[in-house]
């Protein structure tokens, strides 16, 4: 799955789009809930060394909130890393070049968008 198909599922999943709230890192996009703001997937291009430091270039990924469990069996997995700046026992980041399953990937973004939603009281 690479960040077009990714957006394309959430848009046709989810009905939201991603806005780029830095200007900085105008290729970051953040897709939220529309009600609370919270953010469920973010999708940046990071330098490869980051996550494999052996490997040079740029990647593109998606952090998603995942349950703590699930990351610490995730990550032995190519395509899955700790979450790239940000909370890593909650959080982790997949890669968007292939080398993880598109279903997993698409389950994933599925989990982090009930994990974030607001709760039901």
């Amino acid at each position: 799955m690479n960040r077009k198909e990714l957006s394309e599922y959430i848009k046709s999943q989810y009905n939201i789009i991603s806005d780029r709230p830095w200007t900085k890192y105008p290729d970051f996009e953040v897709f939220r809930h529309e009600d609370n703001g919270k953010w469920f997937a973010l999708v940046m291009d990071v330098p490869k060394e980051k996550l494999v430091p052996e490997e040079n270039g740029n990647m593109d990924i998606v952090n998603v909130k995942c349950d703590s469990v699930m990351i610490g069996s995730l990550i032995d997995n190519r395509g899955f890393f700790g979450a790239y700046h940000m909370n890593k026992t909650n959080w982790i980041s997949v890669a968007l070049d292939g080398t993880a399953d598109d279903e997993k990937v698409k389950m994933l973004v599925d989990l982090s968008f009930e994990m974030t939603k607001n709760k039901k009281k």
